[in-house]
C-alpha cells in the first residue's frame, strides 16, 4: 500500500490480482494519476480513512467480500466521491446490479487503455487536476522549459479563438463543428500541459451538447488565460 501524493488526482484501486493491478496502475499513472491500490475489502477501508480521494474503481468481487458491499462501507464512512466497478463479468444483470448500488459506471476486464482513461477522465472532478502540469508539458517537449514557454504562449493566443468557436458551434446544436475543434483542443493541451482545461475538454466530447459540460469547459479556459496561473 503506497501513500498518495499531493497535487495529483487521487484514485483508490480496488484490485486483488496482480496482472490486473499492474495494468490498471500503469495505465493510471498515464492521466497522469496516482493509484493507491488496495488488495482486499478491509484494506480498502484502512486506506480510504486515512486519505482523500477523488474517484473510486473497485473491483465487483474481492477476497473478503464484493464491491457492492465495499461501496457501501466507503459511503458509511462519508466517502462521497465518484464510484466505478470493474469486472470481468459480463452479466447484464450484475452490471444492473453494480448501477443500482451506486457506481455510475461500470468497466469490463479486460479493460482497453482508451476505453479506461476516457472513464477516468469522464468521471475526475476538474479540480483533482493542477491547471498547468509542467512535467508533462516538458517531458513533451524533450525537457526544454523554452519550448514550453513559447508553444504555451502560443496556445493561449489561440485558446480564446477556439472557446468563442466551441460556445458558437454549441449555441448551434453543431455537434461536428464542437467536435472537431475539441479534437484539436485536446493534443494541443497535452503537449502544453494544460491539464485540468483537458479533463473538460473530454468530459465535453462525451457530451458535447451537455450545457454543465460547456459550462466546465467555458470556466476552465478562463483559469488558463489567467496569466498569474502560469
Amino acid at each position: 500500500m503506497n501513500l498518495p501524493t499531493p497535487n495529483m488526482p487521487r484514485i483508490l484501486l480496488a484490485e486483488d490480482d496482480p496482472v490486473s493491478a499492474a495494468f490498471l496502475l500503469e495505465s493510471i499513472s498515464r492521466l497522469p494519476a496516482q493509484a493507491v491500490l488496495a488488495t482486499t475489502r478491509a484494506e480498502a477501508r484502512t486506506v480510504a480513512s486515512t486519505a482523500s480521494f477523488d474517484l473510486l474503481l473497485l473491483d465487483a468481487n474481492l477476497p473478503d467480500g464484493s464491491g457492492i458491499q465495499l461501496l457501501h462501507t466507503l459511503r458509511h464512512q462519508g466517502i462521497t466521491a465518484t464510484a466505478l466497478a470493474h469486472t470481468a463479468d459480463c452479466d447484464p444483470q450484475v452490471h444492473a446490479q453494480l448501477v443500482e448500488a451506486g457506481f455510475v459506471q461500470v468497466l469490463h476486464k479486460p479493460i482497453p487503455v482508451p476505453t479506461l482513461l476516457h472513464a477516468l477522465q469522464l468521471h475526475l472532478p476538474a479540480q483533482a487536476f493542477p491547471i498547468w502540469d509542467n512535467a508533462a508539458a516538458l517531458a513533451a517537449m524533450g525537457g526544454k522549459p523554452e519550448h514550453v514557454s513559447t508553444l504555451r504562449a502560443l496556445f493561449l493566443q489561440e485558446l480564446s479563438g477556439q472557446q468563442q468557436r466551441i460556445i458558437s458551434a454549441a449555441q448551434n446544436s453543431d455537434e461536428a463543428s464542437i467536435r472537431a475543434e475539441l479534437h484539436r483542443l485536446a493534443a494541443a493541451c497535452g503537449f502544453v500541459g494544460a491539464a485540468r482545461l483537458l479533463n473538460t475538454v473530454r468530459q465535453l466530447q462525451a457530451s458535447p451538447l451537455s450545457a454543465h459540460a460547456l459550462q466546465n469547459f467555458e470556466h476552465e479556459c478562463q483559469s488558463a488565460l489567467r496569466v498569474d496561473d502560469l
